[in-house]
């Protein structure tokens, strides 16, 4: 794996700023990939598979640090609203969640005290803080179902109500039919016109 500051600027660059959700990220990223034994994510990229439980800036910097992406199957978003991700070795089964703890922003003051700005503050003492520190770490078992599995479709079904194709598993079945999750009433969205 290439060196953390490279990596942070290559995760700015892609990413559009510098903050601190980057250096967590790439941090993140860099550890989890280190737990699960891939050395080198862009080349081991068939056997990582990362859960990112978050969508701000360290979801950004985990991916481009990893090369997992959404349209491989690769990022898997779960949006739980935590600093955190797992990453998980396809091949050896092994996984680590880690997250991000809240009292890391406390311990900044430590790490930094010349820095007045908290912004600023954070970037530089996220980059040399002791993991211990910065993250929370836990060996985890995922169980990854074929058709969550990267590679092609594995299924369809059709939506009986709207006709849509569902791939994956993701249908809802209610009284013996097939829906799509916007039919079943599970959708982020209210059409305007029915």
């Amino acid at each position: 794996m290439e060196d953390f500051e490279t990596l942070l600027a290559r995760s700015v660059e892609h990413h559009g700023h510098l903050c601190p959700g980057q250096v967590i990220g790439v941090r993140m990223a860099m550890l989890g990939c280190r737990l699960i034994g891939i050395e080198d994510p862009f080349k081991d990229i068939n056997k990582l598979i990362v859960f990112v439980e978050i969508d701000r800036c360290a979801s950004d910097a985990i991916a481009v640090t990893t090369g997992v992406k959404l349209g491989r199957r690769s990022l898997k978003f779960v949006d739980n609203g935590i600093m955190a991700a797992s990453f998980f070795n396809l091949e050896t089964r092994q996984a680590y969640r880690i997250s991000a703890t809240e009292n890391s922003r406390d311990l900044a003051k430590k790490y930094a005290p010349h820095i007045l700005d908290i912004r600023e503050r954070q970037l530089h003492a996220y980059g040399m803080m002791p993991t211990s520190e910065l993250f929370k770490i836990e060996e985890v078992k995922i169980d990854l179902q074929n058709l969550d599995m990267p590679g092609p479709t594995k299924r369809k079904v059709v939506c009986e109500k709207c006709g849509e194709t569902v791939r994956d598993g993701k249908e809802i079945l209610s009284d013996s039919r097939v829906y799509c999750r916007p039919c079943a009433g599970d959708t982020y969205f209210l059409p305007l016109r029915t």
